[in-house]
């Protein structure tokens, strides 16, 4: 097989960076052409110096011909109502696409819009498959666009899914208390991811305003079948890197701790990417920094019927670029853990 020629849109970003970082060492593909406004005509390790006599591409100015003359799959790094603009060019003239904004992750455009903004490419959205790997593999294998999860979605879709297909646990009531590092703001200046306003700082934020909960509900739904409301908190960690969903659920009647790790382990027996812990085994952010792995734990409380359920992602790995490349390795008929094999660093 052929080098697979990949490039990025909005290269300069965090999640773009950690798409190049793992692009230009995937022993599939030949990074080939970044874009960004900011650094157009500068070479990448200008944005960031730890590229530096590793990888030397140019930046450039966003041009669908080029990317096409360069690229035969492109990631798609920018904000929402950017991609929707881009992606029907992009698509039209034979790329594969994987889009990392909220633009092509809803089914339901109307839930989309009443959250988003008016779509503008309403005729891609139905095709468009939602890249959450251990759910949608089959439809990845064959899709051409791919609208990426957002990293909360994913850290509470992947733990909550196997049980509510399973009938364990009820469908109604889940509380999601989330925390993120602050790498999730994205690399664009605000006053509130100042140093100075995160560092010794723990708040909550958007409480049950955040557009990533109908993210959550949606797939939820889709996956079984059933009216999912979420009560969902998510807060800002003073760290870098990282992600902690604590999911708060009421089991259905006979569930068992025992059934509980049954089914979680027999669904993500072939999950390369997901490790279940044994019960009250909690995980840690610090054991999947840096990696594609969420990992999902659990404490079963039989007296009062609460099943808490606990996952770590990295934010900018399973959360964003990591769950994009293994997309791309699905799509191209690679195994899932090409160039995402890395070991944690243990500290």
């Amino acid at each position: 097989m052929s080098m697979v020629r990949a490039g990025i849109v909005g290269a300069t970003g965090y999640v773009g960076a950690d798409l190049v970082r793992l692009l230009a060492e995937h022993p599939e593909i030949q990074l080939t052409i970044l874009t960004s406004r900011q650094f157009a005509g500068k070479p990448i390790s200008e944005a960031y110096p730890a590229f530096r006599n590793r990888i030397d591409l140019i930046c450039e100015d966003y041009s669908a011909d080029q990317i096409a003359q360069k690229a035969d799959i492109i990631f798609l790094a920018v904000p929402h109502q950017v991609s929707m603009k881009i992606v029907p060019e992009l698509i039209q003239k034979g790329l594969k696409v994987i889009d990392l904004s909220a633009d092509f992750r809803f089914s339901d455009i109307k839930r989309y819009e009443k959250h988003y903004q008016p779509h503008s490419a309403k005729d891609l959205v139905g095709e468009a498959v939602y890249g959450l790997c251990e759910i949608n593999k089959e439809a990845i294998r064959t899709a051409r666009l791919i609208g990426n999860p957002g990293c909360y979605p994913t850290s509470v879709a992947l733990p909550l899914i196997p049980l509510l297909k399973a009938g364990l646990i009820q469908s109604a009531g889940i509380i999601v208390d989330s925390k993120s590092g602050s790498s999730g703001a994205g690399r664009s200046l605000g006053i509130a991811s100042h140093f100075c306003e995160v560092n010794e700082s723990f708040k909550a934020y958007k409480v049950n305003q955040h557009r990533h909960a109908p993210e959550m509900e949606e797939v939820l739904e889709n996956a079984c079948g059933t009216k999912i409301s979420i009560t969902f908190v998510p807060h800002l960690l003073p760290i870098t890197r990282g992600m902690l969903s604590t999911i708060y659920t009421q089991v259905s009647k006979n569930t068992t701790k025992e059934k509980i790790y049954a089914c979680l382990t027999e669904f993500y027996k072939n999950a390369s990417f997901v490790r279940i812990y044994v019960p009250e085994q909690v995980p840690d952010t610090l054991d999947v920094r840096g990696t594609n792995f969420c990992d999902i734990g659990f404490v079963f409380d039989s007296e009062t019927g609460r099943l808490v359920l606990l996952s770590a992602i990295d934010n900018l790995m399973k959360g964003a670029a990591g769950q994009a490349v293994q997309n791309m390795n699905i799509m191209l008929g690679l195994n899932e853990t090409t160039g995402l094999w890395q070991l944690p660093m243990p500290l």
